[in-house]
């Protein structure tokens, strides 16, 4: 699975679904054993110290105490055994579906949609229903994750592709790997930003204390935005984002990192907002990419949905161009290779 990408956001990386094990020596004397491997995993705190009372963390091939403090040269091993895979069914959820061929499908999926099964969310996702409106998925996501080539957050809105083989599966991969394939998100956020565009370049990994964000981290993988200003409304500014990357939350992460996080952001911003929202303002409104076996160069649009020009007018837009005509322009712009 190494050669394959899914991008984040968007987008939540897709983790394995393979057994894993850590290995590593203590470079540092007097850190808690717990405390280490979570630093060392990535996972929260609590799955650790669930790991260590189920004795699948040793140090120096023995069972320690999860406040057990390690010493310079120690070996901590960690197992981490692969889900358990659950069968998925089919369900007759409605489900806007933009385009569709023997290879690629591309959906509109709404706000508060889960993409695919997880713990807390095993039924109603987006794989649920594409697996009963679209037939003949790809395999390379697993089975959990037929045809997913990549995925946005539960809380936004917006296009993401399907593919329908393995072959368009590859395809569609490769290019969001090498950036090919073009994703424009439409986002409000917090404040007034008096640049008319720019360009975030800052790495992007797990949060040093809460494992469950992201954050910008020296040793982060490197992550990529750009974005434009549409239109400005005092204590809010409505942007078109590009992305050159796709890590994990990456626009929420780098719009709050420019100290402007994306309105109804709870994780990222303040934990109220004045716009109404539930979950933040973000919408992923423009896909391009090349069919995967024709090579004809492919745009798709997702209409901007009723939570999201409620919130623009709560924020103060007037209606005096059409929302979609001024996303245009800095579409084009982006297209033309201005930043």
């Amino acid at each position: 699975m190494e050669d394959l990408f899914f991008p984040a956001e968007t987008e939540e990386e897709i983790p394995s679904s393979s057994a894993r094990v850590y290995l590593e020596t203590v470079q540092e004397k007097g850190e808690r054993l717990d405390v280490f491997c979570t630093r060392m995993t990535g996972e929260t705190r609590a799955f650790i110290q669930k790991l260590i009372l189920e004795e699948r963390v040793r140090v120096n091939g023995g069972a320690c105490r999860a406040n057990t403090r390690l010493k310079a040269g120690d070996q901590v091993e960690v197992h981490i055994a692969a889900p358990a895979e659950t069968a998925l069914v089919p369900e007759n959820i409605p489900l806007s579906i933009v385009y569709e061929d023997p290879d690629i499908a591309v959906i509109d999926k709404p706000k508060g949609m889960v993409v695919h099964p997880a713990p807390g969310n095993e039924s109603g996702t987006l794989v649920n229903a594409v697996m009963y409106h679209v037939k003949d998925l790809s395999g390379i996501g697993g089975e959990l994750r037929p045809g997913i080539v990549h995925r946005i957050d539960k809380m936004t809105s917006g296009l993401l592709v399907i593919a329908k083989n393995d072959a368009a599966h590859r395809s569609l991969a490769e290019q969001m790997k090498i950036h090919a394939a073009e994703r424009i998100y439409l986002a409000i956020v917090n404040g007034n930003i008096r640049e008319d565009s720019g360009t975030v370049d800052a790495p992007i990994g797990r949060h040093p204390v809460d494992r469950k964000r992201m954050a910008v981290v020296r040793d982060g993988r490197e992550a990529v935005t750009h974005w434009r200003v549409l239109e400005r409304y005092g204590d809010h500014t409505l942007i078109a984002a590009r992305l050159e990357t796709g890590r994990t939350h990456q626009i929420r992460v780098h719009m709050a990192h420019i100290k402007h996080p994306v309105a109804g952001d709870a994780v990222y911003g303040p934990e109220k907002n004045r716009l109404g929202l539930e979950g933040q303002a973000l919408h992923a409104a423009r896909l391009f990419l090349t069919h995967p076996r024709t090579g004809e160069r492919m745009g798709f649009r997702a209409p901007i949905p009723t939570y999201f020009e409620s919130a623009l007018r709560k924020a103060g837009r007037k209606e005096t161009v059409p929302l979609e005509n001024v996303l245009n322009g800095a579409v084009k712009g982006f297209l033309d290779g201005e930043k």
